[in-house]
Order: structure tokens, then C-alpha cells, then sequence
């Protein structure tokens, strides 16, 4: 039997049955491999993995449906191999204490799902699944290259692509029509614009500016990155943040704060928008899809009346900064073989597709063959944006590469709380030149 640790979850969703799943997810019969392949038997599963043990740790999803799925393909891939499986979920921000403990002691899971760039940062504790990675790439018609440029370092593949969680912008169609606004504002301008018109009216937006993985720093590089601010030039080691451009995206930030912005937004984390957007105390916030499954399953009013658009382009463009999440098997697990067999699994295509349908857009493939998957013409077309967002794509420490030092910036937060700082009354050129400071720290070290 597959075990399943006690684990908390944020909010009062709960998982799907079988029943409800299939209705909803619509999976296909039959079984088809990422490239056409059909999926592993019994008798091609190694039999020397008969008997062993893995241990998996992953962040709790914010749509239970994905969580209901792996659960459910975890335990089929159990009864396959005969591996015994303890399958652990927890807070996403406590995944990064987990993993730093695991790889300083050399004991914890096998498996454990990364976030973002992190493999950079722990490579010396991740075991090199090249032959896997290029496998799977292969059979996907290629990786988007967000999600290769935060699995592959240093020339070997450290971790396996698993998923995006794309961001976009979460908006009320009703009260933006209120105030004059028939699709959601194309630019940073006319977002701030819009904004202070719904704040007026009791309608802010709401945006997350506290320690949290997910939306806070989305938020903050996509802003940088639309006014030409960057941390770091393409050589990854010349800090170039103190710029005319930077600061013009702090003293937007500031402005649109003030005039557009729910301001208790400096605390909250990840989840908080969530439930300010479906509690209608904001007109809008960044978010993946997860606030329309939500509303789908209990705010049925709040359907007809929200939808998704791509984030606001500045004078430097559009760029979503994505989620990513990816499988690395450790390196001082003592089934690596058994950690390869699982993932090889789980990214059948139709086990994949099967847990990509139960998001409803809240995730999308790391490879490039699922945009053409029939499951976008039977989602809701409000869903639409989440198709192709990755094209946006951009990773934490551009213009550099996506290496361990740009991890380490995003791990500390040091961009979020520029702007933070300067929210919060420091002068902006201030909150620059210690943000500056800082990243040398890092990228001079």
C-alpha cells in the first residue's frame, strides 16, 4: 500500500473522488507514452526494485485534484513495481528547510520536487538523471527552455521538468467594466490607472509582497524586467541593478501601490490573494488557475464573472517569470534506480496528461508537445491564456544564467524586498543601492 504522511493543507478544498475526477478530467482510454510508446508492464519493471523503498517529498498543491491524481498514480506504479512508497506533501515554503537538511545530513527522501531554479543551488547533492531527462525531452519534442535552463547545470541534467505554474492576471470583469475597462489593461500604465479607479470604488488589487515562493517574486522580476531593470549582466557576475531602469520600475511600483493596491499586501504569502480575490475583497492579483478552480467547485457566482489575461507589458515588454517545478532524485539515495522508474512513470504521457487535465490549467508541460493536447478545446476558454504563457517565460537572474548565485538572490528575497523596502518608506535610489549591495554579495563572492 502506498503511505501517505499526515500533511496540512491552507483552505477547505478537498480531493476528487474517482467518480468526480473522470467526469471532470475527461481522461482518454488507453495508455500512450510520451512518444507514442506504449507504458511500462509488470515484466519490463527491473525486478531487483522488488522489495525496496522511496520516499517522495513534494509541495501540497493548491488544486487538491493534482494531488488526488499523483497520489492515485503513485500507488498504481506501487502495485507495478513492488517498491513500498512513502508519498510526503508539504508547504511549499517549508520545502527548502526540508531539502537543505536532507542533502546537509545525506538522509531524507529519494525524490524530493524542486521549485524554480533550486537545482542550481544544490547541485553537489543531486544525482545526474542525464540519460532520463534527454529521454523524456526527446519523446516531448523538446523541453521549453525556462524549464531546461533550471534542471541543467553545468552541462548535466540534475533534475527532471516535471511542470509550470504559470502566473497571469486574475481579474473581475464586472468591476473593470465599472470603470471603463472591457479586457483587462494591456500595459503597467493602464493597470495603475485602472487600479486607482477600482480602489476608489473599495476594489483594490491585491498583490503579496511578503517571504513566500511563489507570488511575491513573480511579481516583483516581471515588473523589473518590463522597465529594462535587471540583477545581472549576460556574463552572470557584473551586478547591473542600479539603473535608470530599475528605478523607474521602483517608483512605479511605489505609485501603483498607493494608488491601486490592497496595502496590507506586505504580509501576505502565496495563499492570501487567493482568498482576498474569492472573498471579493480584490479586483485582481497574479495567480496561476488555481482561484478558478476554486470558484468553479464553491463560488459558482464569482465564475461568470472572472477571467485570466496576460501580464502587462512595459517599455521593455511582456515577461511572466513561471513556477517551475522539477523531480530530482538525491544523491545519497539508495534507490536511484527505483527514483528513475518512478519518474519515468508519472510522465507517461497518459499519466501526465491525466494529472495536467485535473489542474484545468493550473499547470502546463514542461514539453512542448502538450500545447497541441486536445484537453485545452474541452477547458473553459477562460483558461485560454494558460495554453501558451510559457513563451513569455523568463528565469530568475536574467540577463545572466540561471545559476546557483541567481538562485540564491531568489532565495533571500533580495529583489522582493527592494521593493518592499521602498513601500515602505525608503526612498527608492536608497532601496536600490541596497538591493545592490546585496546581490554583490552574492554574484562578487
Amino acid at each position: 500500500m502506498l503511505d501517505h504522511p499526515k500533511s496540512s493543507r491552507r483552505g477547505t478544498t478537498q480531493g476528487l473522488n474517482r467518480r468526480q475526477f473522470l467526469s471532470l478530467a475527461g481522461v482518454a482510454t488507453g495508455a500512450v507514452m510520451l512518444g507514442g510508446v506504449r507504458p511500462a508492464t509488470a515484466g519490463e519493471v527491473p525486478a531487483q526494485l522488488r522489495g525496496t523503498r522511496l520516499t517522495v517529498l513534494q509541495w501540497v498543491n493548491f488544486v487538491p485534484a493534482h494531488d488526488t491524481v499523483i497520489k492515485k498514480q503513485v500507488a498504481e506504479w506501487e502495485k507495478l513495481s513492488g517498491v513500498k512508497v512513502t508519498f510526503e506533501t508539504i508547504n511549499m515554503n517549508d520545502i527548502q528547510a526540508r531539502t537543505t537538511v536532507a542533502i546537509e545530513s545525506k538522509a531524507g527522501p529519494d525524490i524530493i520536487q524542486l521549485v524554480h531554479n533550486w537545482p542550481h543551488l544544490y547541485e553537489p547533492g543531486l544525482e545526474s538523471v542525464d540519460d532520463l531527462a534527454e529521454e523524456l525531452g526527446r519523446k516531448g519534442e523538446g523541453y521549453h527552455d525556462l524549464a531546461k535552463s533550471h534542471s541543467f547545470v553545468n552541462g548535466r541534467w540534475r533534475a527532471v521538468p516535471y511542470a509550470f505554474v504559470s502566473p497571469a492576471s486574475t481579474y473581475r470583469t464586472d468591476w473593470f467594466k465599472e470603470v471603463g475597462y472591457d479586457k483587462f489593461p494591456d500595459t503597467w500604465q493602464a493597470y495603475r490607472e485602472a487600479g486607482k479607479k477600482l480602489k476608489a470604488k473599495g476594489h483594490p488589487i491585491g498583490q503579496a509582497f511578503g517571504h513566500s515562493l511563489g507570488d511575491p517574486p513573480i511579481f516583483c522580476y516581471a515588473l523589473l524586467w518590463a522597465y529594462g531593470g535587471k540583477e545581472v549582466e549576460a556574463d552572470g557576475k557584473t551586478v547591473a541593478l542600479d539603473s535608470k531602469e530599475t528605478l523607474e520600475a521602483v517608483e512605479f511600483c511605489l505609485g501603483f501601490w498607493k494608488d491601486a493596491c490592497d496595502e496590507s499586501g506586505l504580509a501576505w504569502d502565496d495563499s492570501n490573494n487567493n482568498r482576498a480575490f474569492l472573498a471579493e475583497q480584490i479586483s485582481a492579483t497574479f495567480n496561476g488557475a488555481s482561484i478558478w478552480v476554486e470558484a468553479k467547485k464553491n463560488f459558482p457566482h464569482l465564475v461568470k464573472v472572472t477571467n485570466h489575461a496576460y501580464f502587462p507589458a512595459g517599455p521593455h515588454g511582456r515577461n511572466h517569470p513561471h513556477a517551475t517545478f522539477e523531480n530530482a532524485i538525491m544523491s545519497y539515495s539508495k534507490n536511484k534506480e527505483g527514483g528513475k522508474e518512478l519518474i519515468k512513470f508519472l510522465m507517461e504521457y497518459s499519466n501526465y496528461s491525466e494529472w495536467l487535465r485535473a489542474g484545468q490549467g493550473y499547470s502546463t508541460a514542461p514539453t512542448k508537445n502538450f500545447v497541441r493536447d486536445k484537453m485545452w478545446g474541452e477547458m473553459d476558454p477562460q483558461v485560454e491564456p494558460f495554453k501558451d504563457i510559457a513563451k513569455y517565460g523568463r528565469h530568475f537572474g536574467w540577463a545572466g544564467p540561471a545559476s546557483r548565485k541567481a538562485a540564491e538572490v531568489w532565495s533571500k528575497y533580495i529583489i522582493v524586498d527592494m521593493y518592499a523596502k521602498a513601500i515602505q518608506g525608503t526612498p527608492p535610489r536608497d532601496a536600490i543601492k541596497w538591493a545592490t549591495s546585496e546581490l554583490k554579495k552574492v554574484y562578487e563572492a
